[in-house]
């Protein structure tokens, strides 16, 4: 699979970025290496002590100023193909001057959140006008995926199915949450996957851990086990998919709480379409459990935004008034959690479509029984 799309990919979303920058006022956009970075370039490029970054000014030809030795690493890039400008540089030159030829001393600019304070000083320091935060231009860009992004996440929604689906064959009584994980990865790169972002194998107790990972806890037979796990495809898009497992018929109370939370979770989804707001998404998953006395145990927003990184925006979240856009596209991941015992998630990422949503993920939503 190819690990970057098509070079006109990129060249419409440089011309996009170019314009959102000069509606947001600024004379240029400085984009350190990181997912902005590979959205518009399709580079994987890292910087260091070195900088390496993108230059987006408001009108005329973008440009990537990095050091001479670092040239490999854009080389798989669109750069070349876009006829971008690289202003190379080699230790003793100022790479910060070569980023700012021609804005001016008095320019407007804005950094990206992922540039770290080793480079965002010198840019401070040779300017008259503090650098802004870019996030209201790149937010724009990112949080609608074009269709090519949305066919990558299909896939790797597709593909994290594929390793739930295996769940019989790693998760047993007497086997270490360890172990089973130690699988899942295996698995999780068989079906698709470049790798394994994240691995949470929560059992019984650590399952009352919404941020647990693994551990060398031995599972037993009465357990509820949370299983959250994903990973990118290429080009670098994630899947992020939670469900609930047992071994035999559930307690009682375990029954009941995880049917409040089925309904939650399938209110939420049902909820969503565009012009509705992120926070009236939440709200309907969270008033379900709310109103089932469960409130107290569910102590997480609803979702997160998903693409090149897991957790991007819009987060679906109290307070949050974004309106929900045809090709967002986010988590709906309800929880209930009792400290010291068990918990339970169910978690799909829909894609908002033009009259609702559509789940990329497609397995069962019930608290699945596993054979023990």
């Amino acid at each position: 699979m190819a690990t970057r799309f098509d070079s006109e990919v990129y060249a419409r979303r440089l011309r996009r970025a170019a314009d959102l920058t000069r509606d947001a006022g600024y004379d240029a956009i400085i984009v350190g290496t990181g997912p902005d970075f590979r959205y518009l370039t399709g580079s994987t490029a890292e910087t260091f002590e070195r900088l390496t970054a993108l230059v987006i000014p408001a009108s005329g030809q973008a440009w990537v100023v990095t050091a001479r030795l670092e040239l490999a690493a854009l080389r798989e890039s669109a750069i070349g193909e876009l006829g971008l400008r690289i202003a190379d540089w080699v230790d003793g030159d100022d790479p910060y001057a070569l980023a700012l030829d021609g804005l001016g001393e008095s320019a407007r600019l804005a950094v990206s959140d992922s540039l770290p304070a080793l480079h965002l000083i010198p840019f401070a320091r040779r300017t008259s006008v503090a650098p802004d935060l870019a996030t209201p231009v790149l937010r724009e860009l990112r949080m609608i995926k074009d269709d090519a992004e949305l066919e990558a996440l299909r896939r790797a929604g597709e593909a994290i199915d594929r390793v739930h689906a295996r769940m019989a064959e790693f998760l047993k009584p007497g086997r270490t949450e360890a172990e089973v994980a130690a699988d899942i990865d295996a698995a999780i790169r068989a079906e698709g996957h470049t790798h394994a972002e994240f691995i949470i194998v929560g059992s019984g107790p650590n399952g009352a851990d919404p941020h647990h990972e693994h551990s060398d806890r031995v599972i037993a037979e009465d357990d509820v086990v949370v299983i959250d796990i994903g990973g990118p495809v290429e080009p670098g898009y994630n899947s992020d998919s939670t469900r609930t497992y047992c071994f035999g018929p559930p307690r009682a109370d375990v029954a009941e709480a995880y049917a409040v939370l089925e309904r939650a979770q399938a209110a939420a989804v049902a909820a969503v379409r565009p012009g509705v707001s992120a926070e009236s998404v939440d709200a309907a998953a969270r008033d379900i459990l709310v109103d089932a006395g469960l409130g107290d145990r569910f102590i997480h927003r609803t979702g997160h935004g998903i693409g090149l990184s897991v957790h991007e925006e819009p987060y679906i979240v109290a307070g949050n008034a974004d309106v929900l856009r045809e090709g967002m596209a986010f988590s709906v991941e309800p929880g209930v959690y009792f400290d010291g015992d068990w918990g339970a998630r169910i978690e799909d990422i829909v894609i908002v479509t033009a009259d609702g949503c559509e789940p990329v993920n497609s397995r069962p939503h019930g608290l699945v029984v596993l054979p023990n």
